[in-house]
């Protein structure tokens, strides 16, 4: 069932013949729209934007959930799509990257994916949010005071964007055929058009979004496979594999794969902050009454979640994503697609790992440079402000 409603569950997994096809579909049209809109504002804010447009199926399932007021699911929904972006979505980044830069340059087989220093505002933008949840973890409750906090912590990450000095954007040859064509149009067509782009993919959304977790729910009874994990895994895959697709066109182009990974890094951002803030609202409101989500009996997975989160983070702010690391993110995530229940194990792997980056500071001084660099991106920021 969701919520209180009995769901038949041969009829909810049939309903997946057109909620599958119809969540795909809505959210490649709302990330063809992103992709055409990121054009009119500056790229930092640009990407963090393309980053949170791309994901609202995304934020369309959660909401359907938190309104159910489904905790276990809810949680499921949430851990799943960080785990994937990070212990997936990276890594793939990096393979094509490697590929497609290995193509062009003999001798650089395993190449590190390299980021730029204006890069580290992207990386130590994950820092807060991430604080910010171990406190959450560690009280087992997620309210509307954490929401007032975590959106917080988002807008002032966008205006820090907002302030830097702006790059060059992307070429227009660099996205999709469908954005292009957007582009292309003369004005007021083009407005027109990517106005319809954002209106027809978020009508799909809003028709789909609770047919489609009802399918997913059904088809997971009928499999015989636990709802938790089905909705863990696969529909977090369906509604960002828009964004895998774009980010991987990317990260195939010649000098565009640090950009590719900053688009995962915003999206990342986004689900710890806007993501997390949505869940006490939207379940507060389903109450009628201000409330707070009880989250402490899904501890493990959210801090398993966490220290996944923490481990990218300090992985990439030496500005590079070397192969053994997009190696190790890849099989730790694998690791726990293949056996869920090893949830303590994977955690006690990554704690190590991040404690062994952390210490080879001593070392290695450049393991942490972003926290060097963007004291002087912030400074750059005041002078414009």
């Amino acid at each position: 069932m969701i919520g209180n409603s009995p769901v038949d569950p041969r009829s909810a997994s049939l309903q997946a013949l057109w909620t599958i096809p119809s969540m795909l579909l809505s959210a490649f049209v709302v990330a063809w729209g992103a992709e055409a809109a990121q054009f009119y504002v500056s790229q930092g804010l640009a990407l963090a934007l393309l980053a949170w447009i791309q994901v609202l199926p995304e934020f369309a399932v959660e909401a359907v959930i938190a309104w159910n007021r489904d905790v276990a699911l809810m949680t499921a929904n949430f851990t799943g799509a960080l785990r994937l972006l990070t212990g997936l979505g990276w890594p793939v980044i990096w393979l094509v990257y490697a590929v497609s830069h290995g193509r062009r340059e003999a001798g650089h087989r395993w190449p590190a994916l390299r980021l730029d220093d204006d890069h580290a505002a992207e990386v130590v933008g994950l820092v807060p949010p991430l604080l910010y949840f171990t406190w959450i973890i560690v009280k087992g409750t997620l309210g509307l005071w954490d929401a007032g906090v975590l959106l917080a912590l988002y807008f002032a990450y966008l205006a820090l964007l907002q302030n830097l000095p702006p790059k060059e954007h992307e070429e227009a040859e660099d996205v999709g055929f469908v954005p292009r064509r957007m582009i292309a149009l003369p004005m007021p067509w083009r407005a027109v058009g990517i106005s319809g782009l954002f209106l027809v993919g978020g009508v799909l959304l809003y028709l789909t979004a609770h047919p489609f977790l009802t399918s997913m729910i059904g088809l997971a009874t009928v499999l015989g496979v636990s709802q938790f994990v089905f909705v863990q895994w696969l529909a977090p895959f369906l509604s960002e594999l828009p964004e895998f697709t774009s980010t991987t066109y990317w990260a195939r182009s010649r000098g565009k794969g640090g950009m590719a990974l900053m688009n995962l890094v915003s999206s990342n951002i986004n689900q710890w902050t806007v993501l997390a803030a949505m869940i006490p609202i939207v379940y507060s409101l389903s109450l009628g009454h201000p409330a707070e989500v009880p989250i402490q009996p899904h501890r493990m997975e959210l801090t398993l979640t966490l220290l996944q989160g923490m481990l990218g983070m300090v992985l990439i702010a030496n500005f590079r994503l070397e192969a053994y690391e997009a190696a190790g993110l890849f099989v730790l995530w694998f690791v726990q697609f293949l056996v869920p229940t090893w949830r303590e194990e994977v955690s006690v792997v990554y704690a190590a790992w991040l404690a062994l980056e952390l210490a080879s500071v001593i070392w290695r001084p450049g393991r942490l440079r972003a926290f060097r660099v963007f004291p002087a991106l912030w400074r750059r920021r005041a002078r414009r402000a």
